[in-house]
């Protein structure tokens, strides 16, 4: 079956105008609301209080496993994803949506990933699971799919039997030391005001290793199993596109053309193999929900940075990965940076460009080079500059949307 599918959601804060309850569900709207895994409508709480650079270095630490994890994803093949070990939720869990599942609808905050073309979640008698889990058989809409049905084939379910039909039962490594296994199912599943009929997910059964996935995961990714092309065309949005590039070795990853940089007033000077997209070798630049910050290759990065310190006096220092930190001073005048796509330019908040410390008393560029262990010719827009935009994920038509837009 061909799927095509329009989605619009926020790419990070939820918006709380005209509601009455900032995590409820607004009537008519169309929106998917992505909650931040530490805001305060997530069930889940921070390991320990820290002020807002610290929460983020401390996630952006797990950026260059993920970094590794996009860099090394092949067509038709299966790859470790990236999970915290312990009672930590995926290290892609930067971010989760509420969703109903089943009929009645039982809540689930699963992770969002826009690389990941498949959803799964935990389900009843899960061995290794948390204690919060699916329950299929309180849902009157549930049901196992078959191992002959087109669907066992996306998620590389285990053969059939010669004789007889069978449930579509698959494994999914994770962590490099970890794996779940699954069975493919379906289920009404709810997101803000529309229902999925029949939507396809992984029921877990089961996990082994040390590491713990969280509620569940909702791929967003460009296949035919994920949750943009299960949807149908749900939401509609005139805002400016740039259009989506397609690689294919790396099919669930949104590519897109980005065409420059400017530093204030000024378009840096960037060679051009470091923005060149090449479908066959991975190099380009992505748009990804589960990176925290923003990576470009490292000449584009130090080209970046060499404006950037025209136009502010240092010392400078570094801060975790922030390697161009100095003290904020508010008689200075900071530059704006706008990264330039195809048909669109996105001039980029000074929260999103700046990351202040708890006391005020210095700001980091919020930016960082591509880790050396992982695809030196990528480039990838992170969360934290998706932050306080709309962003449309336009698959049927090949295209991306990006509009300002204050959230909550």
């Amino acid at each position: 079956m061909d799927f095509t599918a329009t989605l619009l959601f926020f790419a990070l804060f939820i918006s709380s105008i005209q509601a009455v309850d900032p995590c409820g569900s607004r009537p008519q709207n169309k929106d998917l609301s992505v909650i931040p895994i530490y805001g305060k409508c997530s069930p889940f709480k921070p390991p320990k209080p820290e002020s807002w650079v610290d929460t983020v270095i401390n996630m952006a630490s797990k950026d260059p496993a993920r970094l590794k994890y996009l860099s090394s994803l092949v067509a038709q093949k299966t790859t470790a994803v990236p999970i915290a070990s312990g009672q930590q939720v995926l290290s892609i869990g930067n971010y989760v949506v509420k969703v109903k599942l089943g009929t009645p609808g039982q809540v689930i905050f699963m992770v969002l990933d826009t690389s990941n073309n498949v959803a799964w979640v935990p389900c009843s008698g899960c061995t290794g699971c948390s204690a919060t889990t699916f329950l299929p058989s309180a849902s009157s809409s549930y049901g196992s799919l078959d191992c002959s049905l087109p669907q066992c084939n996306q998620v590389h379910g285990l053969s059939c039997p010669a004789t007889g039909a069978a449930a579509c039962f698959f494994n999914q490594s994770y962590g490099g030391d970890s794996s779940f296994s699954a069975n493919l199912a379906q289920d009404s599943l709810t997101l803000t005001n529309d229902v999925i009929p029949n939507f396809a997910f992984g029921c877990i059964n089961s996990i082994s290793g040390n590491s713990i996935p969280p509620q569940g995961l909702l791929g967003m990714g460009r296949g035919p199993m994920s949750l943009l092309s299960q949807s149908g065309s749900l939401y509609k949005s005139n805002i400016r596109t740039t259009p989506l590039l397609k690689s294919p070795h790396r099919p669930s990853l949104y590519y897109v053309n980005l065409t420059g940089v400017s530093v204030g007033r000024v378009r840096v000077p960037i060679p051009p193999e470091c923005l060149a997209f090449n479908p066959n070798t991975g190099a380009g630049t992505i748009i990804d929900s589960g990176t925290v910050v923003t990576r470009f290759v490292q000449p584009l990065y130090e080209a970046i940075r060499n404006e950037l310190v025209k136009h502010v006096k240092g010392p400078f220092s570094t801060i975790g990965l922030f390697d161009t930190c100095f003290e904020a001073k508010a008689e200075v005048e900071l530059p704006s940076l706008t990264l330039h796509f195809e048909g669109l330019s996105m001039k980029l908040p000074m929260e999103n460009t700046f990351l202040h410390t708890s006391a005020g008393s210095h700001a980091c560029l919020a930016i960082a080079p591509t880790p050396n262990n992982v695809n030196a010719a990528m480039n990838v827009i992170a969360n934290l500059q998706q932050q306080n935009h709309r962003i449309l994920f336009d698959v049927a038509n090949s295209r991306l949307g990006i509009a300002r837009e204050a959230c909550n």
